[in-house]
């Protein structure tokens, strides 16, 4: 007979140590399987990082700065695409607010004979409804700003607020393409450009920072409730009537006996104060009269508050947009 050979078996056809429980227990833990604490340690150790965490604050904001160009891009792409399937192209970006103004005319100034309430209402509705127009379609844009570009968030990682206000900056090149159409209807109804006509500008700037704070805040809710959608329609049509676009704030509040919180709101509505600076610099019948008190104080408040409390806000949901 051979000698019994003294080499121990491999590792593999060895009996498995007893574990806590006994022989049939579960035994230790298995190479692979070390504790989490571990594997968060290695993964930092190594210098890996949880996929699409959110960043802090000021980083943030950093990397949205670094894709500055493809938030353009972007904003550019879709204002060329809007209207690419429609024989008229880009002339419906004008022709869209100039029919509405065209409908509200005809009820609320012929119908409803408010023309002789206010002076150059004709020119009073058309800069009313161009100016709406600009902050109702960018809250309309930023409720699909998340829900409609899954596709992108979900196979891309960048800023997530790029898409909100690439698409606030595509109403605002819209925007501008509208004023030159609003400025030339104006002139052709009697006003006289002036130097009055550069206090619009920084109007308009306070708008956009306004429009782009709600636009980032809808996104974020949106992203969560896309039955919000749904609703802003609705939303938007009963924040254009208080907003004072097809009439007087001032001959209302005038002429009836309001609470004095409900006279406050239709003041200090933001989208109010927006339409009646732009009428300010660019109707000379609407004085300063006709604006509440500290006008600009006010609108400032709004812009700053709605830009940077949307922002924030939206920020706060980093890591959640597109999962689920």
């Amino acid at each position: 007979m051979s000698p019994v050979s003294t080499i121990a078996p491999p590792a593999a056809a060895r009996r498995p140590d007893p574990g806590p429980d006994g022989p049939g227990g579960p035994g230790p833990l298995p190479a692979y399987a070390a504790p989490e604490e571990d594997l968060r340690a290695l993964a930092l150790r190594h210098g890996l990082t949880v996929s699409g965490a959110r960043p802090p604050l000021p980083r943030y904001v950093r990397q949205l700065w670094s894709r500055r160009h493809f938030i353009t891009a972007f904003a550019t792409a879709r204002l060329t695409a809007q209207y690419s399937q429609a024989r008229l192209g880009q002339l419906w970006q004008v022709m869209t607010p100039l029919l509405n103004a065209a409908v509200y005319y005809f009820v609320f100034g012929v119908l409803m004979d408010t023309r002789k309430q206010v002076d150059d209402f004709a020119a009073f509705l058309v800069t009313g409804v161009f100016i709406w127009t600009f902050t109702s379609s960018s809250v309309m844009a930023g409720t699909r700003a998340v829900s409609g570009n899954l596709g992108l968030v979900r196979a891309l990682h960048f800023p997530r607020a790029s898409l909100p206000l690439a698409l606030a900056l595509q109403q605002l090149q819209q925007l501008a393409f509208s004023l030159a159409a609003l400025l030339a209807i104006l002139v052709g109804f009697g006003a006289r450009p002036g130097a009055s006509w550069l206090l619009a500008v920084p109007a308009l700037v306070l708008q956009t920072l306004f429009n782009a704070g709600v636009s980032l805040a809808l996104a974020r809710v949106a992203a969560r409730t896309p039955d919000v959608a749904q609703v802003m329609p609705f939303v938007l049509r009963t924040w254009m009537y208080a907003s004072g676009v097809m009439w007087s704030i001032q001959h209302v509040l005038a002429g009836r006996e309001l609470p004095g919180a409900v006279a406050l709101a239709l003041q200090y509505n933001p989208a109010a104060l927006y339409i009646d600076l732009v009428r300010f610099a660019l109707i000379d019948s609407f004085t300063a009269a006709q604006l509440p008190p500290h006008v600009w104080a006010a609108a400032g408040g709004w812009a700053l508050a709605a830009f940077v409390g949307g922002f924030t806000y939206f920020w706060q949901a980093e890591e959640t947009y597109g999962r689920g």
